[in-house]
């Protein structure tokens, strides 16, 4: 482990030809201009809702950087390229959740067939869903009030003030949720459960337990849970998880995040009158970020652990970790994760390095995934450093493919 050097872009852009690398410098270039990103993000989805001629462009750019493709047999090819260099893949069906019984049916099949296609192949052990992709929000919303503090890793859900309409609903996201979670086990693919707002969490957190509970045993997790410790409570909330679970005799499965929707987390805590949810700055949020990856390690027989992190002090921490306890680097309980497109330097000298390492990739038509590509546009400006840490690095590996 003390090997591994997230500053070889050698080994970090091996996958990308020269011409790829120069369209992903030109990229990044155009995302580090805070006016261009907020323009841009503003007229895309107008310019696509209107018809005009721009889908070319996009595809050519943006979405080629951060997406797999518009449908699964796409991000074949993806998963092929990747693979060679012995990273895995995370599929996501990235369209944004549509309401309505019929939509909701629709993506419980959609979840459904993207884990029988990941079980097909040999570099795919996960996929990514939302609850709010097969339930009503409003549904989730009224059930998140009547919860308690620690309703969610215990597994309780509050149905009593319920109408018997609203219980007949909820019977079918449950259905939904058994569905898909018996597809992945039997096709021994993982489900990651993705975080929602804090004012739906609750439930997602307790059905997720519950599939938790009755679908990982002996061993082997087949849901996830994620914790976004963004959040200040999230610590308490992933021991009160494993707690629940040692208890229980399962073994939790967590995606460890720091996390999403933190300003409109913010903006809604001020204009309803509540103390915010999330961590006063950053570096409460990376404290227990790794005070959270230590206890995931440290109960690692009884917790199955994903690595969801940009960060590479987090990643090196749990490398090292592993190997203060004399763990080997591709233990079954860990596995490491970045978003396609983004941290090539983490992802690649990870699995240079033996680590077992996976690529979040999202797929779907291209005007369905804008809202996810408008997202990665914003947070690649927004987030510190983020966006001339990537441009960095590709100028050194150009640098590096024109002495040789």
């Amino acid at each position: 482990m003390a090997d591994i050097s997230f500053d070889n872009t050698e080994i970090a852009f091996a996958y990308k030809s020269d011409k790829a690398l120069q369209k992903a410098h030109l990229l990044f270039s155009s995302m580090a201009s805070s006016t261009l990103v907020k323009w841009g993000t503003r007229l895309t989805p107008w310019a696509i809702r209107a018809g005009l001629p721009v889908k070319g462009l996009i595809k050519d750019s943006i979405f080629e950087q951060f997406v797999g493709g518009e449908t699964l047999e796409e991000t074949a090819e993806v998963a092929k390229t990747l693979a060679q260099y012995g990273v895995g893949v995370i599929l996501d069906y990235g369209v944004e959740g549509k309401e309505g019984e019929e939509n909701f049916e629709q993506a419980k099949e959609e979840f459904i067939r993207v884990i029988r296609y990941a079980g097909s192949q040999p570099a795919i052990p996960f996929i990514s869903i939302k609850v709010t992709g097969f339930a009503r929000f409003g549904l989730l919303e009224k059930m998140d009030a009547l919860a308690g503090p620690d309703d969610g890793y215990k597994g309780i859900m509050n149905k009593d003030a319920l109408t018997a309409a609203e219980r007949l609903e909820w019977e079918r996201v449950e259905g939904r949720m058994l569905e898909v979670c018996a597809a992945a086990a039997t096709n021994k693919v993982g489900v990651l459960v993705d975080a929602e707002e804090t004012w739906i969490q609750h439930t997602v957190d307790a059905l997720t337990t519950r599939m938790m509970e009755r679908f990982n045993r002996e061993g082997r997790a087949v849901v996830y849970n994620t914790v976004q410790c963004y959040r200040h409570d999230r610590l308490v909330f992933l021991k009160g998880s494993y707690e629940t679970a040692h208890a229980g005799g399962w073994l939790l499965g967590i995606k460890l995040v720091r996390g999403a929707y933190m300003e409109k987390e913010r903006k809604r805590a001020a204009q309803q009158h509540y103390p915010s949810p999330i961590q006063p700055n950053k570096d409460a949020t990376d404290r227990d970020y790794n005070l959270g990856l230590t206890f995931c390690i440290e109960h690692i027989e009884d917790i199955a652990l994903i690595v969801a992190s940009h960060n590479e002090y987090s990643n090196l921490l749990a490398a090292r970790l592993l190997e203060q306890r004399h763990l080997p680097a591709n233990h079954p309980h860990i596995h490491y994760s970045q978003l396609y497109g983004m941290s090539d330097n983490i992802t690649f000298n990870l699995a240079a390095a033996g680590c077992p390492v996976s690529k979040y990739l999202p797929f779907g038509p291209l005007g369905d995934v804008v809202p996810y590509l408008m997202r990665r546009a914003q947070e690649n400006s927004s987030v510190s450093g983020q966006t001339g840490r990537e441009l960095s690095l590709i100028k050194k590996e150009l640098k590096r493919r024109k002495k040789k």
